[in-house]
């Protein structure tokens, strides 16, 4: 698992202590996380990996998961 992935890990633990993250792909799907943890999450990651998530950035399918949030910051990081 690499450091972003464990980070954005980390994050999302710290809102719900009781979901699998590791494996969970329907955070938003299935109303794990709603807009309040959506708009902590975006700052805890700019404040973690010092990237801005753009408004147009900010779909259901870049939080439905660890990786897919990973996957993003590392594309943003990469720009």
């Amino acid at each position: 698992m690499n450091e972003i992935l464990e980070g954005i890990i980390e994050i999302l633990q710290d809102l719900h202590p009781d979901v699998d993250f590791d494996t969970c792909d329907t955070l938003v799907d299935d109303k794990i996380i709603d807009s309040f943890d959506i708009v902590t999450i975006i700052s805890e990651i700019n404040e973690e990996f010092d990237v801005i998530i753009p408004a147009e950035e900010i779909l259901p399918e870049n939080f439905n998961s660890a990786s897919a949030l990973a996957a993003l910051v590392e594309r943003l990081c990469d720009e």
